[in-house]
């Protein structure tokens, strides 16, 4: 993935459940959240930005939304249009994205000289 912001949010996680409405941006930042405990297999961690507080949950399940599979989370948020509570998973096109995004900061050098 060369640039987050060029990929559109519905390919990097499917929204199960949420109280709250979701930007785009808010989408980026759980995907973010949410991939950091999956590839620490962390159980919980801090999700914080702009626009939202709280934590996120590994569910350490995989949930099935049609023909979308992956890792389940959940998220207790506050945002700046209250508080709410919402649950998702990776898609496995978001992994993929993270993964080819890691491997492309390996492969750079570090100075520039």
């Amino acid at each position: 993935m060369s640039d987050e912001s060029q990929t559109p949010s519905w390919l990097l996680i499917s929204v199960l459940f949420s109280t709250v409405p979701l930007s785009a941006a808010l989408s980026m930042t759980l995907h973010e959240a949410a991939w950091n405990l999956l590839r620490t297999d962390a159980g919980v961690g801090d999700v914080a930005g702009d626009l939202i507080s709280g934590k996120v949950r590994n569910l350490k399940k995989d949930f099935v939304l049609g023909t979308l599979a992956g890792p389940g989370f959940e998220a207790e948020v506050d945002t700046e249009r209250g508080s709410g509570l919402v649950r998702f998973l990776l898609t496995r096109q978001g992994i993929e994205a993270m993964e080819e995004r890691e491997q492309q900061k390996a492969w750079r050098p570090r100075y520039l000289n």
